[in-house]
């Protein structure tokens, strides 16, 4: 049996959380199996909230209450673990910030944008400075490296969800940065393809009607968890978790999948829309005078 591995409650709020949530568990005498036993939550996510390294969901937090007789403790001090782990991202995504880290798979389809765990640095800069053009570059930093942090997801040295996402050819020639910038945005995904970390297919300009043409979805599924669809607006994203809804929205991807190039022909669409970059194809707006 591993060693019991003491929780350091001094470390950060979510660790101080989880000292609690164990500490009072064992307290009342239940195992991480009798605790979970009841809801829809397997040992594995209580184990790591209790070690501070994911969040309490809501449901869970009300069941163990009421199993430990906590008087409502660990869903009101729910909050505070949320607020600890989002920084540099908005409210509505905090969800998806911690579900994506521990994810047995991600789907994603992204027709305006490429999506934030592929990004580069100079993409992810345009899109903050496009919408707040006036913001204070200490704030713009700090959502730039809190986004760019997403990708550690496809680091070498850890296991990563298996990742498959359709982007749309018009991604591929739209010109979000200068022309230099575009190709390596598009060489960083190409790498990520070579070095079998993500599969990804592109959707043709020409593909005619498809699923999900009213909008973004991830989809994430997990091993001790129910899955969950995630949409986004502008200023709004939920999360969507109905088994119902859910089963949908999979069936939905799964159809737009089949009308996407395979990813082999998807990668040299890739390398060959940021060889274009590169020779000047494409006009470089970003640089262009004024007509007037």
């Amino acid at each position: 049996m591993a060693a019991r591995k003491d929780i350091d409650g001094s470390a950060s709020v979510p660790a101080l959380y989880g000292a609690e949530l164990r500490y009072q568990r064992e307290a009342a005498g239940r195992t991480l199996q009798e605790t979970v036993e009841g809801s829809f939550y397997g040992v594995s996510l209580l184990s790591e909230i209790e070690r501070g390294t994911r969040r309490m969901p809501l449901d869970l937090a009300r069941h163990v209450d009421q199993l430990l007789s906590t008087d409502g403790f660990f869903e009101r001090r729910c909050e505070d673990v949320r607020r600890a782990k989002r920084s540099g991202h908005a409210e509505y995504f905090e969800r998806v910030l911690e579900a994506e880290r521990h994810a047995r798979t991600i789907e994603q389809w992204s027709p305006t944008l490429i999506p934030g765990l592929l990004q580069t640095e100079a993409y992810v800069r345009a899109l903050f400075k496009a919408e707040r053009p006036l913001e204070a570059r200490e704030e713009t930093d700090a959502k730039v490296h809190a986004r760019l942090a997403r990708a550690e997801l496809f680091g070498a040295d850890r296991t990563a969800p298996e990742y498959w996402v359709v982007l749309h050819e018009v991604l591929l020639r739209q010109t979000v940065v200068p022309p230099d910038r575009m190709a390596e945005q598009l060489d960083h995904i190409a790498a990520l393809m070579r070095s079998d970390r993500i599969f990804t297919q592109v959707l043709p300009w020409n593909a005619g009607a498809h699923p999900l043409m009213l909008g973004n979805a991830m989809i994430l599924d997990f091993s001790d968890a129910p899955p969950l669809v995630y949409v986004e607006s502008q200023h709004h994203g939920s999360t969507l978790d109905d088994p119902a809804l859910v089963k949908r929205y999979q069936r939905s991807y799964d159809l737009l999948r089949a009308a996407a190039l395979p990813p082999e022909a998807s990668l040299a669409l890739i390398e060959q829309a940021a060889e274009d970059f590169r020779n000047g194809k494409y006009e470089n707006r970003l640089e262009r005078g004024s007509l007037a």
